[in-house]
């Protein structure tokens, strides 16, 4: 039941309605029998300095950030840590005392779900499509958890060279191939559509190699069909996003969060947008 002591998070963006978080963080927080509950709000980008404003007012005790906010709420909390100051953009915000602390999740998440799956990029080389947000969040998480090598790949040579400097010595600016590598991460928006090309070319990807796609859209992609049938680990946006989400979790609550029961709650969300469509 919710009551005036409930503690209230929520996820902000535009647009929010196909987000699959308040089914993720609701079963958390009914499996540890905690008084919270996780809502959507919508929210334009003009409205955004009135809505933190409105955090602030209402107490409410953290936020999720998604799509087009990232960057834009950095000028408008008290505090960064230190990977979101250096990425600039925030995915998740904690509350401390009257202050409000930005966090990224992002690329912590990926590395979470990777090690789920029995991958360590520690000495290992490592290719990131994309230089957007997910994809330097990534090429940041890679570099900082002892990757050989960061390869980057962009339409935009600049933007990727932006993002290989965030691996450090590990990143550079690679093509579009994913021959030698043994992860392969896409972070472009290449297979959101089902009609999609892969973003490398399917006979670069082998066995033994580990294969990430961050799309979660819709079921499978060329990409993730393609590991499948080269015989290499072939991983679908969902991991990331419930390893993120826990990290979030963790971070409102200072509890251990239940992994397994917020993955089990995401099959029924997607069932259910379905249903709703």
């Amino acid at each position: 039941m919710i009551t005036a002591t409930t503690s209230v998070v929520a996820v902000i963006g535009d647009p929010v309605e196909h987000s699959r978080s308040p089914a993720i963080h609701n079963a958390a927080f009914e499996a540890l029998d905690l008084d919270w509950v996780y809502v959507a709000f919508g929210v334009k980008p003009p409205d955004l300095a009135a809505a933190i404003a409105g955090v602030r007012a209402m107490g409410l005790g953290g936020l999720s950030v998604t799509m087009p906010h990232k960057s834009a709420i950095v000028s408008l909390l008290d505090r960064l840590t230190p990977t979101a100051d250096t990425l600039g953009a925030v995915n998740c915000v904690t509350r401390e005392g009257a202050a409000l602390v930005g966090h990224n999740t992002d690329g912590a998440g990926l590395v979470d779900c990777l090690a789920a799956a029995g991958f360590d990029p520690s000495g290992r080389r490592c290719l990131v499509l994309g230089a957007g947000g997910a994809a330097r969040a990534a090429t940041f998480a890679l570099g900082a958890a002892g990757a050989a090598e960061v390869g980057v790949w962009a339409r935009r040579p600049e933007a990727a060279g932006a993002a290989a400097v965030l691996a450090g010595a590990a990143g550079k600016v690679v093509p579009a191939d994913g021959v030698g590598y043994d992860l392969v991460v896409n972070a472009t928006p290449l297979g959101m559509a089902v009609e999609d090309p892969p973003p490398v070319p399917p006979e670069s990807i082998s066995a033994g190699q580990t294969v990430v796609d961050l799309v979660y859209a819709h079921g499978s992609t060329a990409l993730l069909e393609a590991a499948e049938r080269a015989g290499a680990a072939a991983i679908g946006g969902t991991g990331p996003l419930i390893h993120q989400a826990a990290r979030s979790f963790e971070l409102w609550t200072g509890q251990a969060p239940p992994v397994t029961v917020m993955g089990g709650a995401l099959p029924e969300a997607q069932e259910r947008s379905k249903m709703d469509r």
